[in-house]
């Protein structure tokens, strides 16, 4: 008896060292025991378990793709200001946990979680979260969207077994994308970004949160000079007259934050009637739940992609 316990006892030690994942008897009950990956990410490194059971998510961009990967286990998101294609997070089977900019740490802490999901507006609790549980920082990089949306969804696809499903939907998406890229680049489209905000606005460039639509979907900036800054640089009608885009693409920030001036009713004005982008009726307002709530998800990638396809004559 005692040596067949020893011959178990180096079997169970070559698997470990082969990396094979022993399941554990608990009261009877077989649970298997979760492999341990450190994930880099802007925040630094954090050691955490494969397939946890237990996910807070504070992004609506990351909440998308768990959801598109058809990932349980998900206990805690923001459900205030929940895109309606990812409502069904609002039920009573998810907690809430804050707001995007600020995390109900008593209510992070009474859900146990395994892992929780950060991006870039809960970075300043990124330690106070991680005591709590493993916390990944899984911020987009906006100057390089493509590369920075494939590099999370390669941590997602790490972290709970999906590296398939993650590589069919990736190479659909860079699939979508090159045609696109070729249509725009055919018909030697330039435009300019705008993100209106209750009766102003500010323009985007080729490094900035909307930068995709140059830099992957080809359309050409009209003003290579613009900042790069996270908000945008503040511009007036004579500037986009002078500039005069071929195509005008507008996000209305006060749809989503809210306010009392339309982008619609912005830009309906004698100066932006000058422009070629009015005469041609090519000002494309964007839908403002994509392109400012939930960036860097499968499908609302994917429906960008789409938006600006349809657009573009």
């Amino acid at each position: 008896m005692k040596n067949k316990s020893m011959i178990i006892g180096i079997v169970v030690i070559l698997l470990i060292a082969a990396g094979v994942t022993i399941p554990k008897f608990i009261g009877g009950r077989n649970e298997s025991v979760s492999e341990q990956i450190t994930i880099t990410h802007v925040s630094g490194d954090t050691l955490v378990n494969t397939n946890p059971k237990r996910v807070v998510v504070f992004d609506y961009g990351i909440l998308d793709s768990l959801d598109a990967l058809e990932i349980e286990g998900i206990v805690g998101v923001v459900q205030d200001g929940l895109p309606g294609y990812l409502s069904k997070y609002a039920g009573e089977e998810y907690s809430a946990i804050g707001t995007l900019k600020e995390p109900d740490m008593e209510k992070i802490f009474e859900l146990t979680p395994d892992l929780i999901i950060i991006t870039g507006r809960q970075a300043d609790y990124y330690e106070e979260l991680n005591k709590i549980a493993p916390t990944i920082n899984l911020a987009m990089d906006t100057s390089d969207y493509l590369g920075s949306f494939k590099s999370n969804m390669n941590t997602l696809a790490q972290i709970f077994g999906k590296e398939k499903e993650v590589t069919t939907k990736v190479e659909e998406i860079e699939n979508t994308i090159s045609e696109l890229n070729a249509k725009v680049t055919e018909k030697n489209i330039n435009g300019l970004i705008t993100l209106a905000n209750d009766g102003a606005f500010s323009v985007y460039g080729q490094d900035s949160r909307f930068g995709i639509i140059h830099k992957e979907f080809g359309v050409i900036p009209v003003d290579e000079a613009i900042e790069g800054s996270t908000h945008g640089q503040k511009a007036s009608f004579e500037y986009v007259v002078e500039k005069n885009p071929e195509y005008l693409f507008v996000v209305d920030r006060a749809a989503i934050a809210g306010g009392n001036t339309s982008a619609k009713e912005l830009f309906d004005n004698e100066l932006i009637a000058k422009t070629d982008a009015y005469k041609n009726d090519n000002i494309v307002y964007l839908d403002p739940v994509i392109w400012y709530t939930s960036v860097g998800g499968f499908t609302s990638t994917t429906k960008m992609v789409e938006e600006i396809n349809a657009a573009i004559k």
